[in-house]
């Protein structure tokens, strides 16, 4: 991938081609974790450009001029960012007309600090950031512009926010030769690489024997894996303790006529306090969670990893599906997992070109004895 801003910008942090990347990832996955796997590991790799459907610029204002700016890799400063290769192509072909409309309206330019895209089957949304109080004549400018150029706009301050059109991010996923569709949030934590999270999604279905009894799911979001992974299994309980993912996971079932999961708002400590009957949950009224059989756990925790109380959960289960966005914390975690469980299958998932970050995708089994 050519980038003009390669030699400045923090965003990319690993140079040569992007084979020379991936070999040096799946060797320092497979040595970081030799210990506990010894067989082939298993890299999915990501378009070289154009893989971002999600990103974020600041603004700098100089004169009557405004620029996408990005983090250098000098500490503290930024650079002027005239093109970003890691971004889809619809955000690419948006983000000079977008700047150059927002320029020429002096309302829509002053105090604005940053920009953040979105880009789904249903279009593309936009969220311009202020430091500014937003007037309500603030609206009409928006909505123009979101028409002009045919996406959606939110305008975003302290305690406001104005949406140009109703929001309705809808995306589409391609898993095991099904169409998955998704309500997305502007909030809502979205893999931004598209391709390769279909292909961790795809990897984990046919990882999981199908006929499986049931599936207990934590961290699960806004469905990612829980859909296209409920066609394995009787019934799937998935567990998350946001409010706003809880919403669009329960519409995500309803648009893919999924009928046999159960979204619960918990955390994964309050989960494990009521499978140990130590506490009632008025969100549990209607669920015995001694009825279900499990025969899969997935787990897909943020950077942190898993705490022990949760380790010492999931170890009660015969297999283990771990998705991580870390492989240090996965390494830690790990060693306490490994008291109990082998490991039958690692992949390496290049979520992030041209970057040091990887996501890992890990099978385990419970040992015999």
């Amino acid at each position: 991938m050519q980038c003009c801003h390669f030699k400045e910008c923090g965003s990319c942090t690993l140079e040569g081609s992007y084979e020379e990347q991936k070999a040096f990832k799946l060797n320092a996955i497979s040595s970081k974790f030799s210990e506990f796997y010894d067989k082939e590991f298993e890299f999915f790799a990501s378009n070289e450009k154009n893989y971002r459907i999600r990103a974020e610029f600041g603004i700098w204002h100089e004169a009557d001029k405004i620029y996408y700016t990005m983090h250098s890799k000098n500490k503290g400063e930024r650079i002027f960012v005239r093109e970003c290769p890691k971004v889809c192509e619809q955000i690419v072909s948006l983000m000079p007309i977008l700047l150059n409309e927002l320029e020429s309206d002096a309302k829509l330019k002053h105090r604005l600090f940053g920009v953040e895209f979105i880009s789904c089957s249903s279009g593309v949304l936009a969220t311009l950031l202020y430091h500014k109080k937003l007037e309500a004549t603030f609206l009409e400018h928006i909505v123009n512009l979101a028409n002009k150029l045919d996406i959606t706009i939110i305008a975003r301050s302290r305690g406001q926010k104005i949406l140009s059109h109703e929001l309705n991010l809808i995306d589409e996923l391609k898993i095991d030769g099904r169409i998955y569709k998704f309500h997305l949030s502007e909030n809502a934590f979205i893999q931004p690489n598209k391709a390769v999270n279909e292909k961790m999604i795809t990897w984990a279905k046919i990882n999981l024997a199908k006929g499986g009894k049931d599936l207990l799911e934590l961290y699960c979001g806004h469905g990612n894996f829980t859909i296209p992974l409920s066609e394995n299994f009787k019934n799937v309980l998935a567990t998350e303790i946001s409010k706003s993912s809880i919403f669009y996971a329960l519409k995500n079932c309803d648009i893919n006529d999924t009928k046999n999961i159960k979204f619960l708002r918990l955390s994964a400590d309050e989960l494990i306090s009521a499978f140990k009957n130590e506490r009632e949950f008025n969100r549990l009224k209607d669920i015995n969670l001694h009825e279900y059989d499990f025969s899969y756990i997935l787990v897909d925790p943020p950077r942190a990893g898993l705490e022990p109380s949760v380790i010492n959960f999931i170890k009660n289960y015969e297999n283990i599906i771990y998705i991580s966005c870390n492989p240090d914390s996965l390494y830690e975690n790990l060693i306490q997992i490994s008291q109990t469980h082998e490991v039958v299958k690692f992949a390496v998932f290049d979520q992030f070109a041209h970057t040091h970050h990887v996501e890992c995708g890990v099978l385990l089994r419970k040992k015999n004895g």
